[in-house]
C-alpha cells in the first residue's frame, strides 16, 4: 500500500486560506506537491549558515541525545515549518 501524506487544516488556517488569491493558492499547492510528492532522492544543495557557536553546540548535543544527525534534524525542522 502506498500511503500518501494527508494535510489537515485548523479552522484558523482555513479562514486564512479563504483570503488567498487564486495565484497564492496555486503557489501553495505547487510548494506542497514539491515537498510531499517528489521522490525521496531529491538533489541536495550545500549551504553556508552562520549560527552562534553555543546554539550549534546545544543543538548538536540534543540531536546526539535523541540519536539523530543534527543536519537531518535541521532538515526535519525546515520541512515541518513549510
Amino acid at each position: 500500500m502506498n500511503e500518501r501524506p494527508v494535510q489537515y487544516f485548523s479552522d484558523e488556517a482555513l479562514a486564512a486560506g479563504a483570503k488567498l488569491s487564486p495565484e497564492q493558492v496555486l503557489r501553495f499547492l505547487e510548494d506542497f506537491r514539491r515537498l510531499h510528492g517528489a521522490p525521496k532522492s531529491r538533489r541536495s544543495r550545500l549551504i553556508s549558515l552562520r549560527v552562534p557557536e553555543d546554539l550549534l553546540a546545544a543543538f548538536k548535543t540534543k540531536a546526539d541525545l535523541e540519536g539523530v544527525s543534527y543536519q537531518a534534524q535541521i532538515k526535519r525542522l525546515m520541512t515541518g515549518w513549510l
